[in-house]
């Protein structure tokens, strides 16, 4: 299995976690390590752009959150098949200091024993700024394998040349700090990038599936093996989702596709009975989904030591 300790020496320097920051599980042959990147705190208000404030303000106070802003999870995974170690995602980077408790992914990846001259691809959902900033960080490409693949939807990089803000509803200055990190990643890594258009076999059972909506090239990541599925869902899906899959976030692109997407998703991982896993959802974001009525509902995985 990928390593489950709780420290490791790197050099002079020993990372000791304070809190559970990684889950390891199986589907089939396929091992997979789920890795918190940390928190975002966002305001409330983005997580329901098309309904009434005081519909928001009974679904937070349901949920026991604040009224005003709360913590949004930030995860990405580690897979392994056979020869192939694969990041998906890389979490927000270290130059957001409005986002202290986030872009941790580097140290958690080396208290979890994983060396980044390792990886032989990545995988990005999309290109949003919590999900490449992990690459921005001075002194990680330098560490890479110079084979690495990075697969990404070509729709997604053809977004961002042009991007569309003109649905999205996000606070300042973040669309801007958006496209500089997306027209950064896309300078720094254009020669790794293996785009494909609408689905792309990463590994043996490792699936990347372009779903749109949340931007044009939002893609999730099925896993399959002997008959265990789990699907990495990006950005398709939010807390809120399950019970509102119909309010918009204020950082989808598209939000009627996005929504539509995120019903048809719930849809087909409550039809299956496999695992979900979702950056935003909270850590370590492994559960099943049930419907429930015109929604759906959340069924965490209890945690296996």
């Amino acid at each position: 299995m990928l390593s489950v300790d709780t420290t490791v020496q790197s050099g002079q320097q020993q990372f000791d976690e304070q809190v559970p920051s990684r889950y390891a599980l199986r589907i089939g042959e396929i091992e997979a390590l789920v890795i918190s990147d940390g928190v975002l705190l966002l305001p409330a208000e983005t997580m329901s752009t098309n309904v009434d404030p005081v519909d928001r303000a009974v679904w937070l106070d349901d949920m026991f959150l604040p009224p005003d802003a709360f913590d949004w999870p930030l995860n990405v995974m580690m897979v392994r098949r056979g020869d192939r170690n694969i990041l998906i995602d890389s979490g927000l980077g270290a130059e957001y200091p409005d986002f202290p408790r986030a872009g941790l992914l580097p140290q958690r990846l080396a208290a979890a024993g994983i060396d980044l001259a390792d990886l032989t691809d990545i995988i990005i959902t999309h290109m949003h700024m919590d999900h490449v900033g992990g690459l921005l960080v001075e002194g990680i490409k330098e560490q890479l394998r110079p084979d690495l693949r990075i697969h990404v939807a070509a729709s997604e990089v053809e977004f961002w040349k042009s991007p569309d803000f003109s649905q999205a509803c996000m606070p300042e200055p973040i669309p801007t700090v958006l496209c500089s990190a997306a027209t950064r990643f896309l300078n720094e890594y254009g020669s790794y990038l293996q785009t494909f258009d609408e689905e792309c076999e990463v590994a043996p059972g490792v699936t990347v599936h372009r779903t749109g909506g949340h931007t044009a090239g939002h893609s999730v990541v099925c896993l399959e093996s002997r008959g265990d599925r789990l699907t990495f869902a990006g950005d398709a899906i939010f807390p809120v989702g399950f019970d509102h899959p119909d309010w918009h976030n204020g950082f989808e692109h598209y939000p009627d596709e996005s929504a539509r997407v995120r019903v048809e998703l719930l849809k087909k991982i409550a039809a299956t009975g496999e695992l979900l896993v979702a950056t935003h959802l909270p850590f370590p974001s492994v559960g099943h989904v049930a419907i429930d009525g015109d929604g759906f509902r959340w069924v965490p995985v209890i945690w296996d030591f």
